[in-house]
């Protein structure tokens, strides 16, 4: 649950204990009490937690995957001081029994400096409910989530509440939304505690490199003579230990040789001699090299056998020592302590010959063997690398070895070459790490694709290039190779440019950006404004980054100035920055995280608390919603996450992610396959186990296990009642796909990554029935319906694989070989067979790989007008693979593989299984997704639309596309499906996209927009948005440090919302109006205008509700003062305003100033500074991507609540502002809805009249938009014509 805190001051009758100095004055608040009430010092005593002492400037920092639990030396954790301060939930197990918990309290959210939830503030706003001098004090983000599973700074006491200063984060993190509770005894007694802590003891090791151990020491007061016998005892340890070193050693160097050891043999030829040296060890660095060397000797030629033994005697053909009265026992385990069968024991060192094998317990007895006769023992198995020890003696007639053996890894890449600039003449180092077991010792490097020469270059892990000309621009990369096979590395591209050639142009790009419709530029005939951008270019580096694999400080193109412009608009101007020069600048390195939910594919119920690794670290766990927030380490390139569900109600699901490299957020929403309950098996028996639960359908195969075939991990074998659940996931089932886990990949003997066809997978667990502990079993035999496979060359080629849970690859476990089986005197079944030892608990898969490939282009755009400059970055596009049926491929008879990919500036391309001889050979189901809402295709019917499709005739009907509803109109409109027809190069139709061969992978991401492609856009509701200070939110780098920016960090972008529901007969416009409010240097300046249109509830009659954006009050770019936003939230039309929701109301009032609201046609509020909630119809959301927050935040206002999504407008929940409206009589046409109807017209009269009184005018006045003017910024939507389509058309026609 928690932890609690004991206080040693204020004791009744007794001498204080020591008290914490005080932490200082109070620090800046986000919600501050009125004047009247009590102002927190955060000057409190101070429990102590297992031990550790306190000091006034220490803090608690808290790991999210090892909470601390001994106290560190300076710099030991994140390189600070790492001793307890305000502690952490410290559990009052006396304190329990004898007291009352408080309800939870929330009464400041994390804006600001913080969270700050002072018990002076909760007993001013709640006097009644809260005690004066708690005991204890309990804490949790309002997710439910502990400090240290957030990784989060936090100080607080019972005496004084707590606090969390985002200055204080981690990794520039903002502190979390909490809540807190305190323990309030109806006996008002402390008591002692324990006394301060002695100094540490020195210590134990002093050699370098090697860690010792330090103690201290403290007493409990409660048990001196002059304490109370009732008083509690004390909690926690009396003694402290903590790890030190003397420090880190030397680097790694080799010793001088030592003598040529004496020849093996005495006499005759085939002998050998060895010299040796050592390695001066180090943990920074390994010795180059080989420790030893070996020369053939020749003697004279052998008379009489003269072996001279110390124990035993010379063996006859005197190649050794034999000691008759002598046993060795032995015994081979994994390395998790599996008992390993089988395995061929010999002496190392010698010619191999078998002295014995292991039983089923991992046991062995070898007699005759001498202890240090024959040195070590060694031991192999098949599909674990070669293990040895060396022998024990354990007493005169025998001697004990245990040999641990590993399990063969093939190489995988740890890290990747990175990408370089440098000038001629320097110098630049790649490098790659690459694990497995064994070991990989090979390495190659390419440069564009030529193997590099290894005399020439010298090379391992590490490539160097010295003296760097312009031939050796290019890219490179790095293959490893041990006896298990070959792993390749990413491409990295090095760029060498001339001295004295500038690295980054200092004329900007150009980039467009839309204007609003009243000014337009009659110089340039458009509504478009270059305000220009710095292309997104590595600069040069340095002379002192040249040989380090990572550059320290990477330099890229940037802005060096910016110019500030004017608009001449109709009846203002618009101010506007725009970019005026580049220059090289240190590279924003921007977060990357994935964000998402698991839940389970079946009834969405979520993975509470699941454990969440990366490769082999478990990094954290799932919330009790299922969410989680995993940040991308530097460098990766395949993020391979693993969850587990602790409950054991799910199979344990590896998914192989896809993120933006560019910085941000990716939503992943991921599903879970729910166990299978299971079933009981009789261990003496053959039992048979089928695949596949499709109605209606013959299984896809089936697991026969013979008898005696279950064992225990000690090797024992188990003859009672199996408890056996095995899962399987049946691709036949189209849903079942969002369960699927990992990528559907492998390497091949070339080291490259190949796709996989998959037929089904399958987990499977086995238990004791009475103490449900795991078992293993022999060999079993997977039986797989070869009648089911329709592909022919498919059955020569399946096979058996099992799913690496740290690589997220597929590993090969066997083929599977054609054999028959009777049904009965007429009937025979075809099945393949292949057989399995389930070792461990992995998935396994029933695949085939696949040769025939493609890739496919997809593009996703803001609207349904697919503006070039309006694509979406950060999107998850997804394909599905689909086999159809023959003669109905609108009916997919299974999946085989899917693939995502994340959206860049030019689209993404995702890798498929094509044909070139049958085009509905193979189909695709292709999704996109961003922030949990699906995204809509391009329409099929009632009419193909080549043009909006996006692919050219005649191809386009050679594909087939159809949208998901083609054929129900009630079906989403979220997918489209096509055929996966292989382009044909003779063709020119089909040499232009969307549709391109393997090996054509540069071709796709280079391609132009012009060219072919598939689209998906955002349906909306109507709605404008207009930022005075230009910004792309898919670009992070185009972001401007401005006061009225309308993102104030670049670093972490906060959405926030407004709900306002409609009574009315129809939909109409909101507009919220956003100006300075409180920071003296934006007070009256306009940040930026957003119209949103309502959408109707269909379960209300006449009701409608939108979800309008407005500016987040908060810090501002300088980070110095908060601005509350002035926020105007205007219907656009006959509406007046009929109820403002309580909570909001009386939250205004708790902060002021507040704003007069007299105009019932509107609302007006200085926007709160706190995230408040769906209670208060305010709906707040901060991540580190602008698109993805704002999705969530609409998906919340939507549903209602502060925790859901939908896309479903529910108007009567979680609302903030009620409206009612009324249509005006015919004839009295409002000047919105007279602009509505003809643009064209009304903005001939506004210019009509604004030249009428051009003379009167004096010199123009700079504003960023007139307030009064209610115009059609709206984007086209499906009900109604675009108002900017239609004023273009006017004034195309005049």
């Amino acid at each position: 649950m928690g932890v609690g805190i004991r206080h040693n001051c204020e004791v009744p009758a007794l001498p204080p204990a020591p008290c914490v100095p005080a932490l200082g004055p109070a620090l800046p608040r986000p919600v501050t009490p009125p004047p009247h009430a009590p102002t927190p010092t955060f000057a409190a005593c101070v429990g102590t937690l297992t031990s550790a002492s306190v000091s006034s400037e220490e803090v608690i920092r808290f790991s999210p995957i090892n909470p601390p639990t001994q106290p560190y030396q300076t710099g030991e954790m994140l390189g600070l001081h790492p001793a307890f301060v305000l502690l952490f939930f410290i559990v009052l197990d006396y304190t329990s029994a004898q007291g009352e918990w408080t309800s939870w309290f929330n009464v400041d959210h994390p804006g600001g400096e913080g969270d700050f939830e002072t018990l002076e503030a909760i007993q001013f706003y709640y006097p009644e409910r809260v005690c004066s001098q708690p005991a204890a004090i309990q804490a949790r983000t309002t997710e439910w989530e502990l400090p240290e599973e957030v990784g989060e700074v936090v100080r607080y006491s019972p005496l004084e509440g707590f606090r969390c200063l985002n200055q204080e984060q981690p990794g520039g993190k903002s502190c979390s939304n909490y809540h807190v509770r305190f323990l309030c005894p109806p006996d008002p007694m402390d008591w002692l505690g324990w006394s301060d802590w002695s100094a540490w003891s020195t210590c134990s090791r002093t050699a370098c490199g090697v860690s010792g151990v330090q103690t201290r020491h403290r007493t409990c007061l409660n048990t001196s003579a002059s304490a109370l016998a009732q008083l509690p005892r004390c909690p926690g340890k009396a003694t402290e230990r903590q790890n030190c070193s003397a420090g880190p050693c030397q680097e790694a160097k080799w010793s001088s040789w030592g003598a040529w050891s004496p020849c093996s043999k005495t006499c005759g030829s085939g002998g050998k001699r060895v010299r040796r040296r050592s390695c001066q060890k180090s943990k920074l660095s390994r010795c180059v090299g080989r420790p030893s060397e070996v020369q053939k000797c020749f003697q004279s030629p052998c008379p009489v056998c003269r072996f001279n033994c110390d124990l035993g005697i010379p063996k006859k053909d005197c190649s050794g020592c034999s000691c008759p009265n002598h046993t060795l026992l032995g015994n081979v385990r994994s390395a998790d302590g599996m008992s390993l069968a089988n395995a061929r024991i010999s002496l190392m060192d010698q010619p191999p010959a078998l002295l014995a094998r292991s039983d089923h317990r991992g046991q062995f007895t070898i007699h005759g063997i001498c202890v240090g006769s024959g040195g070590n023992i060694s031991a192999k198995l098949e599909r674990y690398a070669q293990g040895s020890a060396p022998i024990v003696a354990n007493g005169s007639q025998t001697s004990l070895v245990e040999i641990v053996l590993h399990r063969l890894e093939k190489p995988y890449m740890v890290s990747h070459p990175e990408s370089k600039v440098r000038t001629v003449g320097q110098k630049v180092r790649f490098c790659c790490s690459v694990r497995g077991t064994p070991e990989p010792k090979k390495y190659y490097w390419y440069h564009n694709g030529t193997l590099l020469d290894r005399k020439r270059y010298t090379y391992d892990s590490s490539l160097v290039l010295r003296d760097l000309s312009q031939g050796q621009a290019g890219s490179y990369h790095c293959k490893a190779s041990s006896d298990l096979g070959s792993i390749k590395s990413s491409i990295a591209h090095l760029r060498v440019i001339d001295p004295g050639v500038p690295t980054c142009i200092a004329q900007p790009e150009e980039y467009l950006i839309r204007l609003p419709d009243e000014c337009f530029q009659e110089k340039t005939d458009s509504y478009f404004y270059n305000v220009g951008h710095c292309p997104n270019a590595r600069c040069a580096g340095s002379l002192i980054d040249s040989l380090q694999c990572r550059d320290d400080v990477e330099h890229c193109c940037g802005t060096r100035r910016m110019e500030v412009r004017e608009i001449h608009c109709i009846g203002y101007i618009l101010p506007i920055k725009v970019v005026a020069e580049c220059g090289c600048a240190p590279c924003t390195q921007p977060k990357v995280l994935v964000r998402g939910r698991a839940s389970a594919a079946d009834n969405g119920e979520p993975l509470r608390f699941g454990e969440i690794y990366l490769g082999a670290k478990k990094i954290g766990f799932t919330s009790y919603q299922g969410t989680f927030t995993i940040e991308v380490p530097p460098d990766t390139q395949r993020l391979v996450v693993k969850f587990v569900d602790r409950m054991q109600k799910f199979v344990d699901a590896v998914k192989v992610f896809p993120f933006n490299q560019r910085g941000g957020a990716v939503y992943q929403d991921v599903k879970l396959l729910r166990r299978k309950m299971p079933i009981d098996l009789e261990a003496t028996k053959t039992n048979i186990i089928p695949l596949g639960e499709v109605a209606g359908e013959d299984p896809i195969g089936e697991i026969v296990i013979p008898p005696g075939s279950f064992f225990r991990p000690n090797g024992q074998a188990y003859n009672g009642t199996v408890k056996a659940s095995v899962t399987f996931l049946d691709p036949r089932d189209i849903a079942s796909v969002s369960s699927a886990s990992s990528d559907l990949n492998f390497v091949n003997a070339d080291g490259d990554l190949f796709p996989l066809r998959t037929y089904g997978m399958f987990s499977m667990d086995f238990r004791e029935e009475e103490t449900h502990q795991s078992l293993e079993t022999g060999r079993v035999e997977v039986r797989m319906n070869a009648e089911l496979i329709k592909v022919p060359e498919h059955i020569q080629k399946m096979k058996l694989w099992s799913l690496n849970p740290v690589t997220g690859l597929w590993e090969e476990e066997g083929s599977l070989k054609p054999a028959k089986e009777r049904r009965g005197k007429r009937e025979e079944r075809s099945f393949l067979i292949g057989n399995l030892e389930i070792r461990e608990r992995r998935l396994f898969n029933l695949d085939v790989p696949e040769n025939r490939r493609c890739f496919v282009k997809v593009r996703v755009y803001i609207n349904d007008k697919f503006n070039p400059s309006e694509q979406l970055e950060g999107v998850v596009v997804t394909l599905i693979n689909l086999e159809p049926r023959p003669g109905y491929p609108s009916n997919p008879q299974a999946w085989g593989r899917f693939d995502s990919v994340v959206t860049g500036p030019n689209g993404a391309c995702l890798p498929a299984f094509c044909d070139g001889q049958r085009a509905d050979a193979y189909t695709a189901y292709v999704t996109a997704t961003i922030g949990g809402e699906e995204l809509e295709a391009v329409p099929s019917s009632p009419k193909l639309n080549p043009s909006a499709v996006g692919v050219s005739q005649p191809y386009l009907n050679k594909l087939g596309y159809q949208r998901s509803d083609h054929e129900d109109p009630a079906l989403k409109k979220t997918a489209f499906k096509i055929n996966l027809a292989k382009p044909n190069q003779n063709n020119i139709d089909e040499t232009n996209g969307p549709i391109y061969a393997y090996r054509s992978l540069k071709e796709c991401n280079e391609a132009p927009v012009t060219a072919n492609h598939f689209r998906f856009y955002r349906v909306e509701e109507d709605k404008y948005e207009y930022n005075v200070v230009p910004f792309k939110e898919s670009d992070l780098t185009t972001w401007t440090g401005d006061y009225l920016s309308w993102w104030p960090n670049p670093q972490e972008f906060r959405a926030c919302y407004i709900k306002v529901k409609i009574n009315g007969p129809q939909e109409y416009m909101v507009r919220s109006r956003n100006v300075g409010g409180s920071h003296p240097r934006t007070r009256g300046q306009l940040y930026g205008l957003r119209d949103s249109r309502s959408v109707r509830d269909l379960d209300v009659y006449n009701s409608s509700a939108a979800c309008v954006e407005f500016k987040c009050s908060g810090m501002l770019f300088d980070q110095r003062i908060v601005d509350r936003t002035l926020v105007s939230i205007i219907p656009q039309g006959s509406c007046r305003r009929t109820a403002i929701n309580s909570y909001l109301r009386e939250y205004l009032g708790r902060h002021p100033p507040v704003v007069e609201n007299n105009d019932t046609a509107a609302f007006t509020m200085l926007a709160p500074v706190d995230p408040l909630g769906h209670n208060y119809g305010i709906y707040t959301v901060t991540d580190q991507n602008p698109r993805l927050a704002k999705e969530i935040a609409i998906g919340r206002c939507f549903d209602g609540t502060s925790d859901g999504f939908s896309r479903e407008m529910r108007s009567e929940r979680g609302i903030a502002l009620t409206f009612t409206c009324h249509e005006k009589p015919v004839g009295h046409k409002s000047f919105f809805q007279r602009l509505l109807e003809s643009p064209a017209q009304t903005l001939t009269e506004i210019r009509r009249e604004m030249g009428g009184n051009e003379q009167l005018r004096g010199p123009s006045q700079v504003v960023a938009y007139p307030s009064g003017l209610r115009t059609m910024f709206a984007t086209q939507t499906r009900r109604t014509p675009s108002s900017r389509r239609r004023v273009r058309v006017a004034r195309m026609q005049q």
